[in-house]
């Protein structure tokens, strides 16, 4: 625990200290919460990267866990909402800080919070589609656990090629045309750069797989005795099953390009799950480092319990928690969406993705009960 953990309690603390002397009791207390409410809303999002990580090197796993961790904490819960605030109220960088830092009520239509919620529309489209992507991607393809009634069907209805664009840009266009009417054209073209953000890196992140796979051919071709140690290759079913040398416990890994552009997968998903966080914690307070220090404490456990639910081997275990954590995607996704016009409060954003994840955790029990042998199968 304290190998997975240490960093995150360290930073907690530090953060926590820092925030207490740059305000006071109240300050601290304030992120404290802030810390709460981002683990809280981001456990489905850890269940996802860590069915990615756990496909990654372990070289790729320490570049998630030092570059991605800054990438998280100081680019998505500070650097991005101030360059968002400069370019949509067309501020210099100093101008949108210094706008931050004067903490103008979300009443005042030229606050820091104000402009950041007039531009949730455009983010909301964007992680939107960018989440619903993935959650179509995953539910409209074969995979070895099936957990809801009707993924069987939906997995084998997949087959029809484009089939989750078809759907998404389907959602799209209706929810621009009926509830998105005020900025109409912002949403359609926020909501399709989600939907190519998606196809690019999960595309490039193929593509590159396989490339590897042909390498690994040639090296097993050359020395025949590779093959007993590295493992076979196999191909990917969506963006976290690429294809890859399989290491302990039939856990596929992925390095070099393949694993970059997995890594940049998992940062763009970062961000669609992010900027709701940050507009939600302008319902506790409107000062922006004490928002960026608590989202960002907040971040890094999420990592943190990604590397535990990775190194635990807690997936294998538990075979529907990835079902459970896509289905509070695909969940949180229709919210994004809706919530461009009616706001959504975020506790029941949160509370919607932990009754997913908490059904699947209890299904998976109740799975492994009735048959000891495969769950015994997927610890070892």
């Amino acid at each position: 625990m304290l190998k997975t953990y240490g960093w995150s309690f360290a930073v907690l603390i530090a953060g926590l200290v820092g925030v207490f002397i740059y305000d006071s009791w109240e300050a601290l207390l304030l992120a404290a919460i802030l810390v709460v409410l981002e683990v809280s809303l981001s456990f489905d999002n850890a269940v996802v990267n860590a069915t990615v990580l756990k496909r990654m090197n372990d070289f790729w796993q320490k570049i998630f866990l030092t570059v991605g961790v800054l990438i998280a904490v100081f680019g998505m819960r500070l650097v991005f909402p101030v360059l968002l605030v400069a370019v949509t109220a067309n501020l210099g960088p100093i101008e949108a800080i210094n706008l931050a830092l004067e903490q103008r009520p979300e009443s005042d239509p030229t606050s820091y919070a104000a402009i950041l919620n007039e531009a949730h529309p455009t983010i909301a489209a964007f992680g939107g589609m960018f989440l619903l992507m993935l959650f179509l991607d995953f539910i409209t393809s074969e995979h070895e656990e099936y957990w809801l009634p009707g993924e069987r069907l939906l997995a084998h209805a997949g087959r029809l090629n484009g089939l989750p664009v078809i759907i998404a840009g389907t959602l799209l266009v209706v929810a621009a045309e009926t509830f998105a009417q005020d900025h109409e054209t912002t949403v359609l073209l926020s909501g399709l750069l989600g939907i190519l953000t998606y196809l690019l890196v999960k595309g490039l992140g193929d593509m590159f797989n396989i490339d590897e796979e042909d390498s690994d051919d040639e090296r097993e071709h050359v020395d025949p005795t590779a093959e007993a140690a590295s493992g076979a290759t196999h191909g990917a079913q969506h963006m976290a099953g690429a294809p890859a040398r399989k290491g302990p416990n039939e856990v596929v890994r992925v390095g070099g390009k393949a694993a970059f552009f997995l890594f940049m997968y998992l940062e763009v998903l970062d961000a669609s799950f992010s900027f709701d966080g940050v507009i939600g914690a302008f319902a506790i307070t409107y000062d922006p480092i004490i928002i960026a220090v608590g989202l960002g404490v907040g971040a890094m456990f999420v990592r943190s319990m990604t590397v535990h639910l990775v190194r635990e081997g807690t997936l294998n275990r538990y075979p529907y928690l990835e079902n459970g954590a896509m289905w509070a995607i695909g969940a949180l996704a229709i919210i994004l969406i809706v919530s461009i016009e009616v706001h959504v409060p975020e506790v029941l954003t949160g509370l919607i993705g932990l009754a997913f994840i908490l059904a699947a955790f209890a299904s998976s029990v109740a799975r492994n009960r009735r048959d000891p042998e495969h769950a015994h199968v997927n610890a070892g």
